[in-house]
C-alpha cells in the first residue's frame, strides 16, 4: 500500500494516478478518515495518561472525600474511553479498506491509456514463421500427436481443464529444466513454494483488496486459505516481518508452481484449447531489492525473459503495458508476446513488474540502509520465466507439413527427442 504520509502531501497527484488507472478510490474520504483517527488517537492516548495520573494520585491520596472524588473522576475518563474506542475502531476498519483500494504509484515513462489497445510495443524480434502449406493450430497438432485432452479434463473437472500428455508433458519438463538450469546460474535460488496461503498473506501481496480480486480467487474459508494464482503470492510473503541484510540484496528466487485462476472476467475468451485455463503451471522470477535498484533490476528480469525465448528462437514482441492495463501492486508491468501463427496474432507468454515497497510495506519486509543507518522498505519484482504457452507456440512455429513437430535444439537433450511424429 502507499504510505498514508506520502498521500497526504500528494493528494492530487495520487488523484491523477487513480485517474490514469481508470480506478476508483475516494481519496477527500480517505483522508478524512485519516483526520478522524489521528484527532481520535490524540484524544485517546490523551485520556489514558489522566487516567494514570489520576490512579496515582489516588494511591497518594489519604483523605477520604478526596479520594472518592478522584475515583469518580477517574471512571468517568475510563468512560469516555471507553465510548471512544469503538469508534475509532469503525474508523480505522473503514479506513484500512479504503487505503487498500488505492494502487501503487505508476513509474515515469509509462503511457497513460483506457485499455490493452493502447499499451506501447517497444520491439519486436525474430522472424514470424512463413509455410507453403496450411498453418495448423497448436489444438490441430495436439490432436494429431495425443497431446491435449480437454475433453477428458472437462468430464473430469469441467470447463478451462486440460490434460497434457506424452511429448508435450515432457516438453513442459524440459522447458522449465532448462530455465531453471540458466536461472541457477544467473544466482537464483530455486523454490518450491506452498500452493495454499493464509488470506493475511494473499491480502499483504495486495490481490483480494478489491471484489473483482477476490473473484479471481479460490478461497476455502473453513481452513482461510486461497490457492494461489501465481507463486510471486507466496514467495513474497517468505520474508514477512524480516530485515534483510543489504549485503544479501538483491535476494532472488526462481519459483515452481502450479497455479490456480476463476479467469472470472474472461467469459467467452480463450474457450478452445489451453491457452487460459483455471490450473496451469508456471516458473516464476521473484526478487528483493534495494529501491534505487529496481528499474535496474526490472530491466534485467525482461532481458532473462528475452535470452529464454532467444534460445528457443521463438518471435516474440516486448510490450509496455500501459496505465489501465496491469494489476493495482504493479508500478510498471512489461509483457512479452510470443507469435502464435495458428492464429496469426501475438499472445501474451511472460508478464514482468517492478512492485516498488508496495507489497513490502505490508508485509514489513525491510533493510538497514547503510548509507543512512535507517530501516527502509525493500522493493519487490516478479517476472515469468516459462508457464505452459510457450509450449503451445513451440507446436506452432515448429510445425511441419507432415503434421510433426520439430523440437528447439536447446531442449532437444532434455527432451530426449528431436520431433514429435506419428508413431
Amino acid at each position: 500500500m502507499l504510505d498514508i504520509k506520502f498521500i497526504r502531501e500528494n493528494k492530487e497527484a495520487v488523484k491523477q494516478n487513480i485517474a490514469n488507472r481508470q480506478m476508483s478510490v475516494d481519496i477527500d474520504k480517505l483522508l478524512d478518515l485519516d483526520e478522524q483517527r489521528r484527532t481520535l488517537l490524540t484524544q485517546i492516548e490523551t485520556l489514558r495518561a489522566e487516567q494514570n495520573k489520576a490512579s496515582e494520585d489516588i494511591s497518594k491520596e489519604k483523605h477520604t472525600e478526596a479520594k472518592e472524588s478522584k475515583i469518580k473522576k477517574t471512571k468517568e475518563v475510563k468512560e469516555k474511553i471507553s465510548s471512544s474506542e469503538p469508534l475509532l475502531a469503525d474508523i480505522e476498519k473503514e479506513y484500512e479498506e479504503l487505503l487498500r483500494q488505492v494502487p501503487n504509484m505508476l513509474q515515469p515513462g509509462v503511457p497513460v491509456g483506457k485499455n490493452e489497445a493502447e499499451n506501447v510495443v517497444l520491439r519486436e524480434v525474430g522472424d514470424k514463421l512463413i509455410l507453403d502449406f496450411k498453418i495448423r493450430d497448436y489444438m490441430e497438432i495436439a490432436q494429431i500427436h495425443d497431446l491435449i485432452d480437454t475433453e477428458r479434463g472437462a468430464k473430469v473437472s469441467g470447463s478451462r481443464f486440460g490434460y497434457l500428455k506424452g511429448a508435450a508433458a515432457i516438453l513442459e519438463f524440459s522447458l522449465f529444466k532448462f530455465a531453471m538450469d540458466f536461472l541457477t546460474r544467473e544466482g537464483f535460488v530455486p523454490v518450491i513454494p506452498p500452493v495454499m496461503i493464509k488470506s493475511s498473506a494473499m491480502a499483504a501481496m495486495g490481490y483480494i483488496d478489491t471484489e473483482d480480486d477476490r473473484q479471481e480467487r479460490y478461497f476455502f474459508p473453513e481452513d482461510d486459505l486461497y490457492l494461489v494464482g501465481t507463486s510471486e503470492q507466496s514467495i513474497g510473503p517468505m520474508h514477512a516481518d524480516e530485515i534483510i541484510g543489504e549485503k544479501d540484496l538483491p535476494c532472488r528466487y526462481v519459483s515452481f508452481s502450479t497455479c490456480f485462476r476463476r479467469e472470472a472476467g474472461s467469459y467467452g475468451k480463450d474457450t478452445k484449447g489451453i491457452l487460459r485455463t483455471h490450473q496451469f503451471d508456471k516458473l516464476e522470477m521473484f526478487s528483493f531489492c534495494r529501491p534505487e535498484d529496481s528499474v535496474k533490476e526490472h530491466k534485467f528480469f525482461v532481458s532473462l525473459e528475452e535470452k529464454l525465448m532467444q534460445q528457443l528462437e521463438l518471435p516474440y514482441r516486448v510490450v509496455q503495458l500501459c496505465s489501465a492495463d496491469f494489476a493495482r501492486p504493479s508500478s510498471s508491468t512489461i509483457d512479452i508476446e510470443t507469435w502464435f501463427p495458428g492464429e496469426n496474432k501475438y499472445r501474451e507468454t511472460h508478464s514482468s513488474s517492478n512492485c516498488t515497497d508496495f507489497q513490502a510495506r505490508r508485509l514489513n519486509i525491510r533493510y538497514k540502509n547503510k548509507k543512512t543507518g535507517k530501516l527502509e522498505f525493500v522493493h519487490m519484482l516478479n517476472g515469468t520465466a516459462f508457464s505452459q504457452r510457450p509450449i503451445l507456440a513451440i507446436l506452432e512455429n515448429y510445425q511441419k507439413k507432415d503434421g510433426s513437430v520439430e523440437i528447439p535444439e536447446v531442449l532437444q537433450k532434455l527432451c530426449g527427442f528431436k520431433k514429435i511424429s506419428r508413431a
